[in-house]
């Protein structure tokens, strides 16, 4: 399906060390892609920028060690990578963080450190790297179907990544005009080690309601993002039980709610 949509093309990754921005930086690259990642940790920006050039040899693969919460930083690292990928054609804005706790358990300099990196990190890199993309480009913003579908237990996250979908929205008017197309992939939960993360601290009730739908792998979310981008989507959710969700949640919101509260009654009868 999207046999040569990729060949040749010079693309960005954030995050791109682990989880879902690992999984993308290596199916842009076995794509054809030339592929620059960013992340915050120097040895597995090394190991992957490794397993990169051995998996697609035909490939160039650069990294910058960068936290996209600081906007000088970001700036650093799109410079670098633009220049050493001879310019830019993708930007995915994947680097994110995520916290399941209940509100009050919740401290404020979390709802400000997801704020800064799940939805500033993408305004950062975004601002730095238009003035290397032109028409034709892609900017892919990675938020969550918890950035779409509010969840019990993140009343931090789900803000910082519902800002992330409706930029992506704003972005994709102001930028059509430019040639440049904005897609928003909103995937449920992935299995990645901030997926496990996230785990030791989540409430039952968030656990029962995440349950409602698979937990897929990187791969597969990867694979949905690029064949969206193929199409054209501005919207990407991978996995149908996903699509479903959202869907019933957008056309069917009250239904929606009733099924949410009795999935949270039982999940607290459940933990005594």
């Amino acid at each position: 399906m999207r046999d040569g949509a990729f060949r040749g093309r010079r693309a960005l990754v954030t995050g791109g060390s682990s989880g879902i921005g690992r999984a993308l930086a290596f199916a842009l690259a076995r794509a054809g892609a030339h592929v620059g990642i960013v992340a915050r940790r120097t040895e597995a920006l090394e190991e992957t920028t490794a397993a990169l050039r051995a998996a697609a040899p035909a490939s160039a693969v650069t990294h910058a060690v960068a936290d996209v919460a600081d906007p000088e930083q970001a700036g650093r690292a799109v410079a670098a990578c633009a220049t050493a990928l001879g310019g830019l054609d993708l930007l995915v804005n994947n680097a994110g963080i995520a916290v399941a706790r209940r509100f009050e358990d919740t401290p404020l300099e979390v709802y400000r450190e997801l704020v800064d990196v799940n939805f500033l990190g993408a305004v950062h890199m975004t601002r730095a790297s238009l003035g290397h993309l032109g028409p034709g480009a892609n900017i892919l913003n990675v938020s969550s179907l918890a950035g779409a579908l509010a969840v019990f237990g993140y009343a931090a996250y789900a803000p910082s990544k519902f800002a992330l979908t409706g930029f992506s929205e704003v972005l994709r008017q102001e930028l059509r005009p430019r040639g440049i197309t904005v897609s928003v992939l909103l995937p449920p939960d992935t299995d990645t080690p901030q997926l496990a993360e996230e785990n030791r601290d989540k409430p039952a009730e968030t656990r029962a309601l995440a349950g409602t739908v698979p937990v897929l792998a990187p791969e597969t979310v990867a694979d949905a993002a690029l064949a969206g981008l193929v199409r054209g989507r501005a919207w990407i959710v991978p996995g149908w039980r996903a699509r479903g969700v959202l869907f019933a949640a957008r056309h069917c919101p009250g239904l929606v709610r009733w099924s949410v509260d009795r999935e949270i009654a039982r999940a607290r009868r459940g933990a005594g």
